[in-house]
């Protein structure tokens, strides 16, 4: 019995770090597959840094449109660890928060970009 059958929710079958392109892409076992941009990845990181301990607290990353992931690792059977080039590593992205972040890519980058702008900021 798949953990998809189990819990009611996708669960990855495949992860592939493309390091070229600075893409995550991950397979799911409802026939999803996302590539999610490293740039993403890291202004949406699960971390305090990023999300700050509570509501209202999430910080707009700036200057990570060259940013890329230099190491996935696995987090018990439930999470990956990204390090990325610019030293992040604090952020346990779960199988749901992967599958949310690939399934709102564009929504969410349109977000990231205008709250930079409105705040002067520069992915760059």
């Amino acid at each position: 019995m798949s953990a998809q059958t189990t819990q009611n929710r996708p669960w990855p079958t495949e992860i592939r770090l493309k390091k070229s392109e600075r893409v995550l892409e991950v397979d799911f076992d409802d026939s999803t597959s996302f590539a999610v941009p490293a740039e993403l990845l890291r202004v949406e990181s699960p971390s305090a840094e990023v999300q700050g301990h509570g509501a209202g607290q999430k910080k707009t990353v700036p200057g990570k449109r060259m940013i890329a992931i230099n190491q996935v690792e696995p987090v018990g059977s439930y999470a990956v660890r990204l390090i990325f080039s610019d030293g992040h590593d604090s952020g346990l992205f779960t199988w749901d928060y992967l599958y949310e972040l690939g399934r709102d890519a564009d929504a969410r980058m349109s977000a990231y970009i205008s709250a930079l702008e409105e705040k002067g900021l520069s992915r760059d």
